[in-house]
């Protein structure tokens, strides 16, 4: 490629990332890393191909600058883990809207495919869910307590049993994408289709709004990070197979770092739901308000941590910078 052509085709992202740079924007250390990776890789390239250039001596001040900036700003505080959950992460998560998207597009498919397939196939929910699963409910639909199964285990045995196996599914769901995303894409059809079914069973019972009212408390929280873990999965396989600018590896070590930050965000939110279905979700005796109002802000919530904060955080970035250039 010509050196002018090169330059033109890149010299928008080099003007920006001086932007960051002089303007001392703040933003995470990490996205600051993976933009001076870009630099990196086009100075490794104008060495190759334009020495003595402008453009070489151009990119290699502007990476030596980056350089000085990324070791300031990795220097940890002590209030690091409450940061990474207020600014850093959700911040970052902001470019990653379109996966969280995919994930949830897919988990809905893969919902109404079970439904449907529940529907059309009377054997079929005993396939997904296994016989002594359905014959427990059925026992326990007959002794008019259709969700005594969150009743059956201590309090604290259940919570720890289930907010582990959730944060494993979690990492299944990110560790699988490294086969290009495929993976990721199975753990959501498993947890989808026996979601899907498991609601048809209890709608073909005439206990549709009993399932939702009580699975729904802790599911609410449950469901979303699964979807929020499959999206880290689908950032890793993207990294791979989508590698833009960057060097392939350099890609797939990026969308590692990010997917590792998306799943860690997720096991609060584990813990949470974890706690909801051991000691909260077995009063199934409780109004139907309170339930909906549980659900509500359950949903309220992941919605304001996942979709809303991080879209907020990057338009106060983005009028700090606006105040920066003027």
């Amino acid at each position: 490629m010509r050196e002018a052509a090169f330059v033109k085709q890149n010299k928008d992202k080099w003007n920006k990332f001086e932007r960051v740079i002089q303007n001392n924007m703040n933003i995470p250390p990490e996205e600051l890393s993976a933009l001076y990776l870009e630099v990196t890789d086009h100075l490794s390239y104008a060495q190759t191909f334009y020495p003595n250039s402008n453009t070489l001596q151009y990119l290699n001040s502007l990476s030596s600058r980056a350089h000085q900036k990324i070791y300031k700003s990795k220097r940890e505080s002590r209030n690091r883990f409450i940061t990474f959950f207020t600014k850093e992460f959700p911040f970052e998560f902001y470019h990653y809207q379109k996966q969280l998207l995919i994930a949830f597009l897919c988990f809905m498919l893969f919902a109404v495919v079970g439904w449907y397939s529940a529907g059309s196939d009377q054997s079929f929910v005993r396939a997904i869910m296994g016989d002594a699963y359905v014959n427990m409910t059925l026992e326990n639909i007959e002794n008019n307590d259709p969700m005594a199964v969150y009743k059956e285990m201590s309090e604290m045995n259940m919570f720890l049993g289930i907010t582990v196996n959730n944060i494993k599914v979690g990492l299944f769901a990110f560790v699988l994408g490294l086969f290009f995303g495929i993976g990721t894409i199975y753990i959501i059809m498993q947890n989808a289709i026996m979601l899907g079914s498991f609601q048809y069973f209890f709608y073909e019972k005439g206990l549709l709004w009993e399932s939702v009212r009580t699975i729904w408390i802790h599911g609410t929280i449950e469901i979303s990070v699964i979807i929020v873990a499959a999206c880290a999965g689908l950032i890793v396989g993207k990294g791979i197979l989508f590698p833009g600018t960057f060097s392939r590896m350099a890609s797939f070590i990026n969308g590692v770092k990010v997917g590792l930050k998306v799943v860690l965000s997720t096991v609060p939110f584990f813990v949470i739901a974890g706690f909801l279905e051991s000691f909260v979700t077995r009063h199934t005796e409780m109004p139907d308000w309170l339930a909906i109002l549980i659900i509500s802000l359950s949903l309220a919530l992941i919605l304001f941590y996942y979709v809303y904060y991080p879209i907020h955080l990057n338009k106060l970035q983005s009028k700090d910078a606006e105040i920066h250039s003027v």
